[in-house]
Order: C-alpha cells, then sequence, then structure tokens
C-alpha cells in the first residue's frame, strides 16, 4: 500500500499554548507510527511560527487559506511569501466554510492554487457537492466542475503535487450527517476519472482524501475504498485521547493490506 495522508484542521480552535501541548503529545504518537502514514495539521494564521518548531520535521503543518498574490493591499490576508517564509507544507484551499461565509469561488480557487504550486507548497485542494447537489443526483457533475475549473492550466508534472480532499458540506461539523461508505467510494472513483481525464496517467497518482464527520467507528470502511488516499478528520482529531485510536487503528489496518 502507498502512503496515505492522515490530517486535520483546527479551525478557529486553539490557543499557541494548547497547540504546543498537542503537538508535542502528537510527536511522541507519531515517532512509533508506520512511516506509510503522513500526519499533518492545519492550526491557526497565529499559531503557525510556534508550532513549526514545535512540530517533528516527519510531521507536516498547513495554513487554513491564503491569497493569491505576494503582496497587495488586501487588508487581513496571508500571502504564499508569508506562509513560505515560516516553513509551511501545505495550504488548505476551498473548505466549504470559505466558500460559503466567505463567498470564496473556483476561479480564485484556481489562482491560489498555482500560487502555492509556485512557492513549492502543497495545495490541498477541498471540494464537495452541497445536499440540495446530492438530493438532484448532480453530486458528480457538482465536483467536476469544481475540478476543471480549481485545476485550470496545472500541468501534469504540478498536478502530482496536489492533495484533494473530499468533503461533502452536508457531511461536515457539528450537525453534518454521516456519509455512507459506498457513497464516498463511489464519489472518490468518480473524482479519480476526472483527475486522469484532466492529467493523463498522473492522475492515477494524485492523493485524494476523504473529510466529513470521521470518527473511529467509520475511519477504516472509508480508508477501504480503492481511491481513498487517506482521511481529513475534524474534531474526533483535536483530541488526542481520541485521534490516538484512530491512528492506532490505520496503522493496524496498513500492515494487514
Amino acid at each position: 500500500m502507498k502512503k496515505i495522508f492522515i490530517g486535520t484542521n483546527w479551525k478557529m480552535h486553539k490557543t499557541i499554548k494548547e497547540g504546543q501541548e498537542y503537538c508535542r503529545e502528537l510527536n511522541r504518537i507519531a515517532r512509533d507510527k508506520d512511516e506509510r502514514m503522513q500526519l499533518f495539521i492545519i492550526p491557526p494564521y497565529t499559531s503557525l511560527t510556534t508550532l513549526r518548531d514545535e512540530l517533528d520535521s516527519s510531521i507536516l503543518l498547513g495554513a487554513q487559506n491564503m491569497h493569491w498574490e505576494d503582496e497587495g493591499p488586501f487588508t487581513g490576508e496571508i500571502s504564499p511569501s508569508m506562509l513560505k517564509e515560516i516553513g509551511v507544507d501545505l495550504v488548505e484551499l476551498g473548505h466549504s466554510e470559505r466558500r460559503q461565509y466567505y463567498n470564496e469561488n473556483d476561479i480564485d480557487l484556481n489562482k491560489k492554487v498555482h500560487a502555492a504550486l509556485g512557492k513549492e507548497m502543497i495545495p490541498l485542494l477541498c471540494i464537495g457537492e452541497k445536499l440540495e447537489d446530492k438530493e438532484m443526483s448532480i453530486s458528480e457533475e457538482s465536483l467536476s466542475i469544481q475540478l476543471k475549473i480549481c485545476l485550470k492550466n496545472i500541468s501534469s508534472s504540478q498536478a502530482k503535487n496536489v492533495l484533494i480532499a473530499y468533503e461533502p458540506v452536508w457531511a461536515i461539523g457539528a450537525g453534518g450527517t454521516e456519509a455512507p461508505a459506498d457513497y464516498v467510494h463511489k464519489m472518490h472513483d468518480h473524482i479519480r476519472k476526472v483527475l486522469v481525464e484532466l492529467f493523463g496517467d498522473i492522475g492515477q497518482d494524485i492523493k485524494i482524501l476523504f473529510g466529513g464527520s470521521v470518527n473511529r467507528g467509520n475511519a477504516i470502511d472509508y480508508l477501504k475504498g480503492s481511491n481513498v488516499n487517506g482521511l481529513f478528520i475534524g474534531r474526533s482529531a483535536w483530541d488526542l485521547e481520541k485521534f490516538e485510536p484512530i491512528l492506532n487503528d490505520i496503522e493496524q489496518f496498513l500492515q494487514l493490506n
């Protein structure tokens, strides 16, 4: 089995002190884990500099968003150069909350993907259908549109450095509905098909992660999908007493496959 990515976005949670305590414990947990498991965390901006020094180099550090310009009159924004200077490894782009509350769109996300790749950071592109898309049976069409716009003019050589996070909007957050594993597998298969259409053989190697109410009870069922290459875990990963058993289960799964 190839390397899988397992990570979490803290959203607007954890102070710097809380983040330091988390990272120290995660470092301990990670040292004994199967090397095929690539861990990553995505804290708030205010913690990035401190946690870069705290986190073992084997664990990737991500940012929750960024602007596509290196500098300019964009109050409240953070540039690719600023994140690169900190030592950020990956950038989460297009989370459904950014789309819903801050009007982010696929055209601007395409600019951000290009900007991240230009700074040799990994773009973690989030895509997902809304509940009404699912109810109208146009989930696959919705995902295709997002992929084709967000990855427009990305070369095949660049595409191998992109991560895709499939997060159905209706499955995210405290009020999210757990997505059936067979549905997730079907959507991942479709995403793979589109990636191959866009990038040829390289599309087979792009990692596709699933995120949406992932917990210990469903994590392994999701990973059983042939095109599920990792998990993007929310609140179940914010408390290491809950996260560590999930990581142990995943390690056992890796060893059996």
